[in-house]
């Protein structure tokens, strides 16, 4: 009997054990099978990749640049049309369109006939005078008060008859008194030659412009040529 009773704790301990064995046998095979991959393929990761990865976005960055470069080159050419077109339209306007009447222009034009027979006339003197130049300075200031008394003379008939038209008896005024401070530069130039100063002559200016080429500019946009201040050795 007390064999039997040392064996029967063996026996239940050994079933304990078998038990337990198998318990986490099975268990073990549980846990294999919830992480036993399943029958659909895992992408895998490449190399190639980070490759795409890199190649896209360096193809996004030269997109970019490109389009930024093709939107320069489109304003660029966009800004030169506007300005040839600009610049085609101006001189379309200039050639066909725009006013061929000359500024000081006035509508009287026998008084500019007139004027122009009165300075013709003149000259034909002042070239008799440009014959006898001399470089003396003395004979210079001679020759110069006798050309001044000329153009004095000149505009003093200019002066008597007055335009009709409303332009230019509005405008004739100023071209003569343009006339008379030119001459009195004449007779300052003379006084100096006389004291012994040889200098080119200089003339006054009005807003920045000579006041021959004012003088002149008058008279050629009145078809009065004659009437331009002359220019040579005795002014």
């Amino acid at each position: 009997m007390s064999r039997t009773r040392r064996n029967r704790p063996v026996a239940v301990e050994l079933s304990v054990n078998v038990m337990s064995r198998a318990f986490l046998a099975a268990t073990a095979a549980r846990s294999v099978a919830d992480v036993t991959p399943s029958d659909e393929p895992v992408p895998k990761a490449s190399a190639d990749d980070g490759v795409d990865r890199v190649t896209s976005v360096g193809n996004a960055e030269a997109t970019d640049e490109t389009t930024g470069r093709s939107g320069w080159r489109m304003a660029r050419r966009l800004g030169f049309t506007i300005l040839f077109v600009g610049f085609a339209t101006f001189w379309i306007w200039a050639l066909f369109f725009a006013s061929k009447t000359a500024v000081n222009k006035i509508d009287d034009r026998a008084w500019a006939e007139r004027a122009e027979a009165i300075c013709d006339d003149v000259d034909g003197e002042l070239a008799v005078l440009e014959r006898q130049r001399s470089t003396d300075l003395v004979v210079r200031a001679d020759l110069v008060v006798r050309s001044t008394d000329l153009l004095s003379g000149m505009v003093d008939q200019l002066e008597a008859v007055e335009p009709t038209d409303e332009k230019g008896r509005a405008i004739v005024p100023d071209w003569i008194a343009d006339y008379r401070t030119l001459l009195d530069d004449r007779y300052e130039y003379a006084e100096r030659l006389r004291s012994g100063e040889d200098v080119a002559f200089t003339e006054t200016a009005v807003e920045g412009v000579p006041i021959t080429e004012r003088i002149e500019t008058f008279a050629g946009d009145n078809e009065m040529p004659s009437c331009a201040p002359p220019r040579g050795s005795v002014l």
